[in-house]
């Protein structure tokens, strides 16, 4: 188990994360806990990619696949979520994916399909950005577990994925936002970064204004540090 903990969360803090093993039946599972929000994380292992993945001359597949899944369960919120795939699930699912992709060499797991599921069973805020830190922690031990099959050779991770939120509340910059600093946001962003310090994703947006060159610097740069805090909780839990 890896935790990070702060008494009394500031502006620039993280919330409490505590990342846990999670007693599924994938090769991959844990269940990651960022404040109130937790979400179980599970990676499962595949020896049939996509068909259109590119082969060589004798038909065998030259690289793999990473993919991902994300669902909010009905009694996640407190107004039940109705089960079933929304335009907002998608949308996030896509993020996930991406997020996960760069931070493997496909060309390494050739003929493997990893599938990430990312179940939220309670919302607080943040659900997209906990995911690809939980996913990559579970997609890490499903690579370790292929390994040890003999599907994969070498391995293909590159490094630590992880993933924060950051927004702009009554004029201050704030990091992880829970869902009752989401919703006064006036200024919202999610941001993905792998360990080199090298942005996946940024997705900003003015939810209730604009923002000014200034802002978004001191936004980017509080994602960076909650994100090299997070990886350290990645490397932890995969210690662990």
């Amino acid at each position: 188990m890896a935790t990070t903990t702060q008494k009394k969360r500031r502006a620039n803090a993280l919330r409490d994360v505590k990342v846990s093993q999670f007693p599924g039946a994938a090769p991959g599972s844990i269940l990651i806990e960022m404040g109130e929000t937790k979400i179980i994380c599970t990676a499962s292992v595949a020896s049939d990619p996509p068909r259109w993945l590119p082969k060589d001359e004798e038909g065998n597949f030259v690289k793999g696949w990473v993919t991902a899944e994300y669902n909010m369960l009905p009694g996640s919120t407190p107004d039940r979520k109705r089960r079933g795939n929304d335009s907002r699930g998608t949308e996030i699912q896509r993020l996930i994916g991406r997020a996960l992709r760069a931070a493997v060499d496909l060309k390494k797991m050739p003929g493997v399909a990893i599938t990430c599921d990312c179940d939220v069973i309670k919302a607080d805020g943040g659900t997209r950005t906990a995911s690809i830190t939980g996913a990559w922690i579970a997609l890490s031990k499903a690579v370790q577990w292929a390994m040890s099959e003999g599907l994969i050779e070498k391995n293909p991770i590159k490094g630590p994925m992880a993933a924060i939120s950051v927004g702009i509340i009554d004029g201050q910059a704030f990091l992880d936002l829970d869902y009752e600093l989401d919703v006064r946001a006036e200024v919202d962003m999610n941001v993905a970064m792998n360990h080199k310090g090298q942005f996946v994703e940024v997705q900003g947006t003015g939810e209730a204004g604009v923002f000014s060159r200034a802002e978004l610097d001191e936004m980017m740069d509080l994602a960076e540090k909650g994100i090299k805090k997070l990886i350290k909780v990645q490397k932890a839990a995969l210690k662990s």
